[in-house]
């Protein structure tokens, strides 16, 4: 049994709605489930006509189903915070300006968004121990997947750091420092404090997502939503992680054989180019299509939600099918 199972896919397939029947799947079929979004417009509140915080809440009416929703915005304002009270100890008052200038700088560059939401999604991963099963309605992506590598370079990266600073310490004791004192301030370093717990962090990523999660993408039956799913395999399967299957999201309804006049022939002729967007996925990536849910007029929430979670044929006890 997979413990953490993600939901990744562009922006607007359907992931909430997915990971959101899964998770009610996984808590009707006895599993403590606890369901995550990532999503900064709160569609899994809407998806439950309840909102969700920071922190797990029970999903009334479901047993067995808690859902949170985590800021982005937040994050990365809250990983801000704590890199500049880090630096700020340990700079001269003079520079601390402009330390806090380059982090500012460093909030607007590409990867600090997330670096952040990683940082949070492996929180929650370690603090998830009251639950069977922990579902992400997001993936991550390329971006974030480079961060799995990171452990081995930061590794070399400490100890050339621990290096400069066993130097520093050598100089000390010339100067009569003394050895006790220097020694305790090698030992004591923050930053190498900091830069050690970083690598661990990125090390139990990488272990639990390649031993103990699960992975599905969301795609529709269009030319980029295909596309970018053939992105995200590459992505997973270059950090080592598999993908078990994918979940095919709005795909137009058949209209009856009798339906005439101009919407039933633009349906009609809609169905019949996403069936061959089907063949096409089918024929193109090794994975297999675990459902193909229909596009529903109304939102998705109640009884249309019971339906989709009908529809996906996602073992809630067995991990994903192997790739070969």
């Amino acid at each position: 049994m997979n413990r953490f199972v993600f939901f990744g896919g562009k922006g607007g397939v359907g992931k909430t709605t997915v990971s959101a029947a899964y998770g009610l799947n996984c808590a009707r079929a006895g599993l403590d489930t606890l369901l995550v979004s990532t999503d900064p417009a709160h569609s899994t509140s809407d998806v439950f006509d309840q909102q969700f915080g920071d922190e797990p809440t029970a999903v009334d009416g479901h047993d067995g189903l808690w859902a949170m929703e985590i800021d982005p915005e937040a994050e990365i304002d809250r990983h801000m915070r704590e890199i500049k009270a880090t630096m700020s100890d340990q700079v001269s008052p003079a520079i601390v300006n402009e330390i806090d200038r380059q982090i500012e700088l460093a909030h607007r560059t590409p990867g600090a968004y997330e670096a952040a939401l990683f940082d949070r999604l492996i929180d929650v991963m370690r603090s998830s121990e009251d639950y069977d099963r922990v579902v992400f309605d997001t993936s991550p992506t390329g971006g974030t997947l480079r961060l799995l590598s990171l452990p081995e370079f930061l590794e070399s990266w400490v100890e050339r750091l621990r290096e400069k600073r066993a130097e520093s310490v050598d100089l000390f004791e010339k100067a009569a420092i003394g050895d006790q004192e220097a020694r305790a301030k090698l030992a004591d370093d923050p930053i190498l404090a900091r830069l050690a717990e970083r690598k661990e962090q990125f090390a139990f990523a990488g272990e639990t997502l390649r031993e103990d999660a699960a992975f599905f993408l969301v795609l529709n039956p269009d030319d980029l939503s295909i596309e970018e799913s053939h992105r995200a395999v590459d992505d997973l399967e270059s950090a080592g992680l598999s993908v078990g299957g994918l979940v095919v999201n709005k795909v137009a309804p058949e209209p009856d054989p009798e339906e005439s006049g101009t919407g039933a022939t633009f349906l009609r002729e809609r169905h019949r180019t996403e069936r061959d967007r089907l063949d096409r996925i089918e024929g193109e990536f090794d994975q297999p299509i675990v459902a193909v849910i229909e596009q529903r007029v109304a939102e998705i929430k109640g009884n249309l939600l019971d339906e989709i979670a009908a529809e996906l044929d996602i073992d809630v006890t067995a991990a994903p099918p192997e790739q070969g």
